[in-house]
């Protein structure tokens, strides 16, 4: 079978195909399948293609477009399974950053500017910070090949994101619901330290507006490792601007450091692009619902469009808001961060029990229900199912950091 000929029948009722394999010496550019191919009695058309980038700093970089006749997505198995955007119509979800280029890591120093390096590929609508670390750079404890404790320098964010995906297969139903499932495999791993997997998935139905991801972190090793996640989830404009509006079921709000503080009573409203603005960054404890599930959104000013994420508060239980309306040219961006923990370095996290452990070949999974909602109706149902789950109980807001000893 050849790139561009699939065949439904390979791998029975459903289709299968290996994109990216090291272990086979797999990696399949200029690649594509449609629906027309593998489901002609599905109503609605729908292709996945993959292409190898050129040029610059993307020279190599892989990039898997999925479009399910309503929604289309570009995932980067280069980059750690990270979600570059997502489209429905006018509604996009993602942001311009500054920097211009799906960077392969290769050209990213995550120890540049004081650990600051991740900054050097980070435009990505969702990427992920982990997995041995997330958070603020700087100095941690560790346990050495003799046993020892030292100190070690945390990078920002960790290195998942910058770390290439050794599996991609995707795989189709033939049958209703004829979803499709685009599914990787990232290694974080080293001999005397984490031996960490990611196992995602992002999946659709053709004709939803509804995207799924549903990660599965594994610890690989024989001992406790702790571990953290976070979900960097960024939007720019059409959907971010003057009176765009954060809405959520939250207990608790506070400020991460004194200069949020000070406008830590307007965290959910968003302002025009401006020069000289410096990031402002809000950690929220969301409430969940019946089914222990909550619902965040960012609308924009009208109304009529927004970008909403539902998961359960069990996996994810932070969210930290990412405010940095600075001027367009320098990353005019909002962050909805659900997590495993707040961006603190990980020895912050750790004295406040926000560091979770996994036992030698235990697991634990995720998952994020994204929804691209273009219209008035749409997003006045989700801002009613939010204020359901809050049942008018007031937040409590904090007007100064939290004392971190």
């Amino acid at each position: 079978m050849d790139d561009k000929t699939p065949n439904p029948q390979a791998s029975g009722p459903d289709y299968r195909e290996l994109l990216i394999s090291s272990s086979e010496s797999v990696a399949k550019g200029g690649w594509q399948i449609s629906g027309t191919q593998i489901t002609p009695d599905c109503p609605h058309p729908w292709t996945v293609q993959m292409e190898r980038l050129k040029g610059g700093k993307q020279q190599g970089v892989d990039l898997i477009t999925l479009n399910n006749g309503e929604i289309e997505c570009r995932i980067c198995p280069t980059r750690g399974m990270g979600l570059i955007d997502a489209w429905r119509g006018p509604v996009r979800l993602g942001w311009d950053s500054p920097v211009g280029e799906i960077v392969h890591p290769s050209f990213v120093n995550l120890e540049s500017r004081g650990g600051l390096g991740w900054l050097e590929g980070f435009n990505e609508w969702v990427v992920r910070c982990g997995l041995e670390s997330a958070g603020a750079p700087g100095r941690d404890r560790f346990i050495t090949n003799q046993g020892d404790e030292a100190e070690m320098n945390l990078t920002l964010h960790g290195k998942i994101a910058n770390i290439p995906a050794s599996e991609v297969e995707i795989l189709v139903q033939c049958a209703p619901p004829y979803r499709i499932r685009v599914i990787g495999r990232v290694f974080e791993w080293m001999l005397f330290g984490p031996k960490l997997e990611l196992r995602t998935e992002v999946w659709t139905t053709p004709g939803s507006n509804i995207l799924h991801l549903e990660d599965t972190v594994t610890n690989r090793g024989s001992h406790n490792q702790e571990f953290q996640l976070i979900y960097h989830c960024n939007h720019g404009t059409p959907l971010l601007e003057d009176g765009a509006r954060f809405l959520a079921p939250v207990q608790r709000v506070f400020p991460i450091n004194p200069h949020a503080a000070r406008k830590v009573d307007r965290y959910d409203l968003f302002e025009a692009a401006r020069t000289g603005f410096v990031e402002e960054v809000y950690c929220l404890e969301p409430i969940g619902d019946s089914e222990g599930k909550t619902t965040v959104m960012l609308r924009n000013h009208k109304g009529n469009r927004a970008a909403a994420m539902r998961y359960r508060v069990s996996e994810l239980p932070c969210l930290t808001l990412w405010k940095n309306t600075a001027a367009e040219e320098d990353g005019y961006v909002a962050g909805l961060e659900p997590g495993t923990g707040f961006p603190y370095n990980r020895s912050i996290e750790r004295r406040f029990g926000r560091v979770p452990i996994l036992a030698g070949g235990e697991s634990r999974s995720f998952r994020i229900d994204f929804l691209l909602l273009d219209s008035t109706s749409e997003v006045d149902e989700t801002a009613r199912l939010i204020s359901a789950v809050q049942k008018g109980r007031k937040t409590q807001i904090d007007h100064s950091p939290p004392d971190l000893g």
